[in-house]
């Protein structure tokens, strides 16, 4: 009955990512079927804003794929997909422009980006540790350590459980600093010309949908730690 309630849980959210997914990559191609009025490509636009803004030092270049789009800020590097970087479309100059909202959040020290950015080794370690540290951690308490329980055990399961959670916690910052870089991205296309207010919207609708993505995953993410969590402790009260 347990598993029953979580998958009937889970489902919905499952639902809502193959939804937001989708809606993405329909706005994003049917907007990038609608050049902007200045005629600028998603490097364009990219290099312009930097520029506009005083920075200086970030280089932009071209990934391989669609929608690979991202800020590397280790490397300095604006990645831009091969779908946005020579693109002179609505879609590609708002993703582009979304990339450099990053850039601004570093450059101004956005609160939630830094918290974000304090967080990124603890969630890679936990997206990697914890599933495995829950499961030896559950084994250890049945096969080994039967009748009497085991304390290595449960700090296991524990410590898998508190990876799992800034895991989680790392996708629930994510939402702030994700919709901030599509609010300044929307400032600065309009703000700077590349786009007008009648081509805005456009913009807005490929946005809007690329931060459903996240909100589903956080949801998704969020479902499964209490789910693990539900599990621990109640194998830890039967123990």
């Amino acid at each position: 009955m347990d598993y029953l309630l979580f998958l009937l849980i889970l489902i919905p959210f499952v639902a809502l990512s193959g939804w937001a997914s989708a809606k993405v990559n329909s706005a994003y191609s049917a907007y990038d079927a609608v050049p902007n009025s200045a005629r600028m490509t998603g490097y364009d636009t990219a290099i312009r804003l930097l520029q506009r803004n005083g920075v200086r030092d970030i280089s932009v270049n071209r990934v391989n794929g669609r929608l690979t789009d991202h800020y590397h800020p280790t490397k300095k590097q604006v990645n831009l997909s091969q779908s946005t970087f020579g693109s002179a479309s609505v879609a590609a100059v708002a993703v582009a422009a979304h990339e450099i909202g990053h850039v601004m959040q570093k450059k101004e020290g956005y609160f939630p980006y830094r918290v974000r950015t304090a967080l990124v080794p603890l969630a890679n370690l936990g997206s990697r540790l914890a599933m495995p540290l829950i499961i030896i951690g559950i084994l250890l308490e049945v096969l080994l350590f039967a009748g009497t329980g085991s304390m290595l055990g449960q700090w296991m399961m524990y410590t898998g459980i508190a990876l799992y959670g800034m895991a989680t916690l790392f996708m629930l910052v994510t939402l702030p600093v994700e919709y901030n870089a599509s609010s300044r991205a929307k400032k600065m296309l309009v703000s700077e010309g590349i786009l007008t207010e009648e081509e805005l919207p456009g913009a807005k609708k490929v946005l809007s949908a690329a931060a459903m993505t996240y909100v589903a995953s956080l949801l998704i993410s969020l479902v499964y730690f209490l789910r693990f969590l539900m599990i621990v402790l109640s194998f830890t009260r039967r123990r």
